[in-house]
């Protein structure tokens, strides 16, 4: 390797558009496709599609500025630097702190999701509480393992693995659907219980939170920007992500109502609310009852095989955001280290196997911290406010290189949609997230000595306060004094009229770019 003293220097661009689409979908679609649709039926009957419609155009908008600051950044974890460049050091510690709580966790989750699917053969991985034996701990474990080699081998395997194992499980999830509603579809559900909208409106915004909830995982794409060949498959490989993630989540909204068969569920006909009582995969049960045991086999496939696929993306878009964090000097310098042959971040990949394995295995036998596993992935859309902000910054300070239209506008509503991400997470996950956020925050400001620009991160720390306020006094919060419609109108107003231009006057005050813009250049081949 002496003659290319190049060689693992930098990120390799490897990635072309299809590879990079599929990353982004395979990371996006998950076990949510099968599990949301109950929850939001639950609550707002078949209004639940209009729930998804709106979830759909409220995260649409948080993606578009992804794109934005993702042509004038491409940078590997780029969602996790972008605020440093309009606020500084300190916004974006707890930004990028935000997104590694978020990325750390998921990968477990999916383990664990692996494991429930494969549950349906070998019963003894989990307890009659549905949590994790210590079997199927040790499961979990190998299963996290496994995730590495998909990983380790360059970019270059890693996105020519999931195009193709990524195409096939898209394909598993979409026909389900499919053969439900073209077999058994039956359009009078619509009307016939109770109409619509069987709980009104309110039921629709009840719904709304496990909409939002199922979306995220679109953000992966702007992880691999700076290993893609061309900057603009980002553009369309994230707008094709978040319309190819609707098209399946709106599917199986569909499959759902349109082929309810109440007695496989056990529920009395008509009764929405029931669906919330479904124990176990409500697809798996609709296949049984139709008898379409091919399709069944598929969902089964695809309850095994799709976590485990989401779980190896988001350990590789992970060691990303630790590179990035490097980058930042919020931890070791180790972390932005390649590996000399492969060009993969690898010591970001040993922690996140590392982390992933303990959190899985050590929290078997406490059941309940299962729980809290969960809620501290609601730190993850905490860290997506400050992109809306960061994109009107840039465009004042004149450093933006590709405007997407009506980018104010967008910046606007995709901020207020962050806002009630956050709120719609409800008590007490958001606490527990942002207790975790401030220790951990705390952590990395120690080793790094991240302390500058504080007065450029004032507003996100009070953002941060007042949402977690409005949860503790909202209808579901521990105090539960204002209803939930009021409560989340109260935190869209609060948060577009208070929040946004104070965070955008925050980032204007100085401009962070020049300098952040230099220390990085030596890291990358942009």
């Amino acid at each position: 390797m002496a003659d290319n003293p190049e060689r693992g220097k930098h990120l390799r661009k490897e990635i072309n558009f299809f590879e990079l689409f599929i990353i982004g979908l395979s990371g996006a679609v998950a076990t949510a496709v099968f599990f949301s649709q109950v929850e939001m039926t639950a609550y707002a009957g078949p209004g639940s599609l209009i729930a998804w419609i709106i979830g759909i155009l409220l995260y649409f908008t948080i993606g578009l500025t992804y794109i934005e600051l993702s042509q004038t950044y491409p940078e590997a974890g780029g969602p996790s630097r972008y605020s440093i460049y309009s606020h500084g050091v300190v916004t974006n510690l707890i930004n990028a702190t935000a997104d590694l709580i978020w990325y750390l966790f998921i990968p477990p989750i999916e383990a664990y999701a692996t494991i429930e699917g494969l549950d349906f053969f070998f019963p003894q991985l989990l307890n009659k509480e549905d949590f994790p034996t210590l079997l199927g701990a040790i499961v979990g474990v190998i299963i996290l393992i496994a995730y590495i080699p998909f990983n380790y081998y360059g970019i270059k395997v890693f996105a020519r693995i999931t195009a193709g194992f990524g195409s096939v499980k898209m394909i598993f999830y979409a026909l389900p659907a499919i053969a439900l509603i073209f077999l058994f579809s039956k359009p009078q559900n619509f009307t016939i219980y109770h109409g619509v909208l069987p709980f009104g409106i309110a039921g629709v915004f009840a719904a709304m939170p496990f909409a939002m909830f199922a979306f995220g995982g679109a953000r992966v794409v702007p992880d691999f920007a700076e290993e893609t060949k061309n900057k603009r498959n980002i553009i369309y490989a994230l707008l094709f992500t978040i319309l190819g993630q609707a098209t399946v989540y709106i599917l199986y909204d569909l499959a759902l109502i349109l082929t309810v068969k109440w007695s496989a569920f056990s529920i009395t006909p008509g009764n929405w609310g029931g669906m919330s009582n479904i124990v176990g995969n409500p697809f798996v049960i609709l296949a049984s009852s139709y008898d379409l045991k091919v399709f069944l086999i598929i969902i089964l496939i695809a309850a095994i095989a799709g976590p485990f696929l989401t779980g190896y993306i988001y350990m590789g878009s992970g060691s990303r955001v630790l590179l990035a964090m490097g980058r930042s000097k919020f931890m070791s310098s180790a972390v932005k280290q390649l590996h000399e042959k492969y060009a993969i971040p690898y010591w970001g990949l040993i922690i996140f196997a590392v982390v992933g394995a303990l959190i899985t295995f050590l929290f078997a036998p406490v059941p309940s911290i299962y729980g809290l596993i969960s809620d501290s992935v609601v730190a993850g859309y905490l860290g997506f406010s400050t992109n809306p902000i960061a994109l009107v910054v840039m465009r004042k300070q004149g450093v933006t290189k590709f405007r997407i239209p009506l980018g104010n506008v967008i910046s606007a509503i995709a901020f207020v949609g962050s806002s009630l991400i956050v709120f719609w997470s409800g008590w007490p996950s958001v606490p527990y997230s942002v207790v975790l956020l401030a220790i951990a925050t705390a952590v990395f400001a120690t080793i790094g000595k991240s302390t500058k620009d504080f007065p450029e991160a004032i507003w996100y720390i009070m953002y941060i306060a007042f949402l977690t306020f409005m949860t503790y006094i909202g209808s579901d919060g521990a105090l539960n004094i204002i209803p939930f419609i009021d409560s989340t109108i109260i935190t869209a107003i609060v948060s577009l009229a208070v929040f946004y231009p104070w965070g955008i006057m925050s980032g204007l005050k100085k401009e962070n770019y020049i300098e952040h813009e230099n220390e990085i250049k030596s890291d990358t081949a942009l």
